[in-house]
């Protein structure tokens, strides 16, 4: 589980892909004062373990799925990413629950700055708006975000100006494609309160025998 925080960003030496998935190199710094092979580390948002480190660098083998859904089938040598190691139970949890899984990706669109802050709109698929709140919780490349706005199924965010200097954000491009996380609670009570492909008794007969309707 990770909070979306992000705590450096990284660079990457190499990705390789191979007969089914890729292997990931990774040069950064302070993430590795604590960190030991089969640890997790969030990149871009996406949730991977630590196979190999050594001085300046870990190294994550990606999966099929992981490069089916993410932005990383279109990672290049020196690419900026985001970084943010698992929580620890005494971590502050700045962000949101993010678990690294990530729903789809998305399009940078543009950004507009306004005084030192940044206003930044992105389109996500349309079956993923459902998740997607004004004022709720997103990860994009795993930085916690508040959504500003949405219309459609675009959003819109507000990042202020560490966010964007510290993160690869300050990268992104019309166009780029970015991971996107939805909040997980949103995931949650959409199963919970849905009679298709779910095993609960919430309907209208439940509803009238226990006085709601």
């Amino acid at each position: 589980m990770f909070t979306g925080i992000i705590e450096e960003t990284g660079i990457v030496r190499d990705f390789t892909f191979l007969n089914k998935g890729a292997k990931l190199k990774v040069e950064c710094i302070k993430i590795l004062d604590d960190i030991n092979i089969g640890d997790s580390i969030a990149v871009n948002g996406c949730c991977q373990t630590v196979t190999e480190t050594g001085s300046g660098y870990f190294c994550a083998e990606v999966s099929e799925e992981t490069l089916s859904i993410t932005n990383f089938r279109n990672i290049k040598h020196s690419d900026q990413v985001n970084l943010e190691r698992a929580l620890t139970p005494n971590s502050r949890m700045g962000g949101h629950i993010v678990q690294g899984h990530i729903d789809c990706t998305g399009k940078f669109l543009r950004y507009e700055k306004q005084a030192d802050f940044y206003n930044l709109t992105f389109e996500i698929p349309k079956q993923q708006t459902k998740y997607v709140v004004k004022k709720g919780s997103i990860a994009v490349n795993g930085i916690s975000l508040t959504v500003a706005d949405i219309k459609d199924n675009i959003f819109k965010t507000a990042i202020i100006p560490h966010t964007f200097n510290n993160t690869n954000l300050h990268n992104c491009k019309p166009g780029d494609t970015v991971n996107i996380e939805t909040d997980i609670l949103g995931r949650y009570i959409e199963k919970f309160l849905s009679p298709v492909n779910n095993n609960n008794t919430l309907n209208e007969d439940f509803l009238k025998e226990n006085g709601f309707i």
